[in-house]
């Protein structure tokens, strides 16, 4: 590809998200409309201060004398012209800031519901930090341009016109003088403003990767303090700080180049404007030049065109001044709009099934699945569960056994081979039903701000107080709750920090205890509980497990003895399949697994 081509697909990109943009704005009508009308307004008053100031000055130097109530009328009339004109800016900067907020408001609530669309695959390979970086970061980005630049944008477009207009009324040769250097200001412009885009693209790329970087050691805080790594840590963060700076220095110091350069261009074309003006000036008080022709010009002329000049040169010098930012703008949309395009999870079928009364019955018939192309974590996997039945899957780690936990939730689809469940192949079933059938408790905890009550009811919404206190109770974790001074109204702070690992393990499996879900998943479910703790839930949890379904991971083997089947993961591949007696008498893998946690 040329690097024509390359630019003209930028130019694309670009004119498309300008458009998208727009969208956004136009949607706001019944306040952009009258942002507009304001706008015209407000220019429109402005414009007219200088025609009166000039009246005035020529009403000065009149040959007759000081005409002095022209001289008041004029000065009266620029004066409401210029604080009319300060009201209405007021205003509609006052609309702006709504304006901008709302969008704001609806760009945040798209990409957050566009978050809850996409696969789990997507936060599998995006950085948390990078994904709050485009909610955050960018958005405020995009909220400074619409609330500020965009005024200015409007502001500038009318005041340039009206001030060439004016100009060309006064004088058109001076108006020629003015025009010369425009074209210079232009292509200045516009070649500056292709250096500057790839900078700022980096520069929201440096953030982001900071941002990410920066919630992931901090989300591992304590590890990061047990292991003695805070030097090492710091020292990769200043790295990406400094990349950050750098980026963000590159961009800003390129841009900031660009005002200099215009505001030089400007005050040259106000230096020839007054010579010429001058020179126009004194030829016509000789009587050189006589009144009527184009060339003749009054003193207040020459005020009025130097006014209006600086008006024509200003909101180019603005222009210049706010690209940068728009430049940054435009590549924080880009990565805005790019979650928005990413593909949401895939549909269900047009006449995908309702799944109700589920029995429970489970089947994995030759299942091949990987994340990544040519890379198989499952081979030929095939797995049965009838109702009530419960399979523990074991092995070593890496093996695969949660990945047979995210095809039968359906985070993923096998590559090839079916899932069926109460008969009906996976695929055929809403997506929604099928995880509903499900309950989970994850090695992972999960707890929300809010009260443990809070935490507990997620699992069943309508829940009564009793169901609860019987699910924790059930869980071994009543007693301490109720020796809280709060008790269930104890409020957790940011992922329950403020409580014990174990604990918060405790809430989550009393979760899962309030669930109607007639299947439940455990992924190491007592792997933060100490052994005292596990062997006094282990009776509530064969409780719970009654009447359903189970799938379990573990690495402690002692919590799956009594597991209908146990199927051993190797490699991707289910070597041994049984109860526990029977695979300890086959003396094979599983049973050497088990003899080394309990030599």
């Amino acid at each position: 590809m040329t690097d024509k081509n390359k630019n003209t697909v930028t130019k694309k990109k670009r004119g498309g998200i300008f458009l998208r943009l727009s969208k956004y704005v136009l949607a706001q009508w019944p306040l952009f409309v009258p942002a507009v009308i304001l706008t015209l307004l407000s220019n429109q008053l402005s414009l007219l201060g200088p025609l009166y100031s000039g009246a005035a000055i020529d009403a000065i130097s009149s040959p007759d004398g000081v005409a002095f109530d022209t001289v008041f009328e004029n000065v009266i009339k620029m004066i409401i012209c210029y604080v009319g004109s300060a009201v209405l800016g007021y205003v509609l900067a006052v609309i702006m800031i709504h304006l901008s907020q709302r969008i704001i408001f609806k760009m945040r609530k798209q990409v957050f519901e566009k978050l809850n669309t996409l696969p789990v695959g997507y936060f599998d390979t995006h950085a948390t930090g990078d994904i709050i970086s485009h909610l955050s970061y960018d958005i405020d980005t995009i909220n400074s341009t619409l609330s500020h630049d965009l005024i200015q944008v409007m502001t500038s477009i009318y005041t340039v016109v009206g001030s060439l207009i004016f100009m060309w009324q006064i004088s058109k040769p001076m108006t020629l003088v003015v025009l010369i250097t425009v074209p210079v200001s232009v292509i200045f412009t516009r070649y500056r403003s292709k250096k500057l885009r790839p900078l700022f693209r980096a520069r929201s790329k440096k953030y982001g990767e900071l941002n990410g970087y920066a919630e992931e050691m901090l989300s591992g805080s304590r590890s990061i303090a047990v292991y003695g790594r805070q030097k090492i840590i710091s020292s990769r963060f200043n790295k990406h700080n400094d990349e950050a700076m750098n980026a963000f220095y590159n961009a800003e110091y390129q841009a900031s180049m660009l005002f200099p350069a215009i505001n030089l261009i400007n005050n040259i074309s106000l230096t020839l404007v007054a010579i010429f003006g001058g020179i126009l000036y004194m030829y016509s008080q000789n009587g050189i030049i006589l009144a009527g022709s184009v060339m003749f010009i009054t003193l207040g002329g020459v005020a009025q065109f130097v006014q209006y000049s600086r008006k024509f040169a200003g909101p180019i010098n603005e222009f210049s001044n706010i690209l940068h930012e728009f430049q940054s703008a435009f590549s924080a949309a880009e990565r805005v709009f790019r979650i928005l395009d990413e593909k949401p999870e895939a549909a269900d079928k047009e006449n995908a099934i309702e799944l109700k009364n589920v029995e429970g019955r489970v089947e994995l018939d030759d299942i091949t699945f990987g994340y990544v192309e040519g890379k198989t974590i499952l081979k030929n996997v095939f797995v049965k569960a009838d109702k009530g039945q419960t399979v523990a899957i074991v092995g070593p780690t890496g093996a695969g056994k949660t990945t047979v936990i995210n095809l039968l939730m359906r985070f993923y689809d096998p590559s090839s081979g079916k899932i069926i469940m109460d008969g009906i192949p996976a695929m055929d079933i809403k997506r929604t039903d099928l995880r509903k059938a499900y309950t989970m408790v994850l090695q992972d905890t999960w707890l929300f701000y809010g009260t443990i009550y809070d935490n507990i009811v997620y699992g069943k919404e309508n829940a009564s107080e009793e169901e609860v206190y019987r699910a924790a109770k059930a869980a071994r974790i009543d007693s301490y709750i109720e020796s809280l001074p709060d008790g269930y109204n104890t409020v957790l702070s940011d992922d329950g920090v403020n409580i014990s690992k174990g604990q918060k393990q405790l809430i989550t499996i009393a979760r899962a205890f309030l669930s109607d879900a007639p299947m439940l998943i455990l992924d190491e479910a007592t792997s933060n509980v100490d052994s005292r703790t596990e062997i006094k839930i282990q009776d509530a949890m064969n409780e719970l497990m009654k009447n359903r379904t189970c799938f379990i991971i573990a690495h402690r083997l002692s919590t799956i003895q009594n597991a209908d089947t146990i199927l051993v993961v190797k490699d991707g591949a289910i070597i041994e399949q049984g109860n526990h007696d029977a695979l300890i008498r086959k003396g094979g893998f599983y049973s050497s697994l088990y003899n080394s946690q309990f030599s």
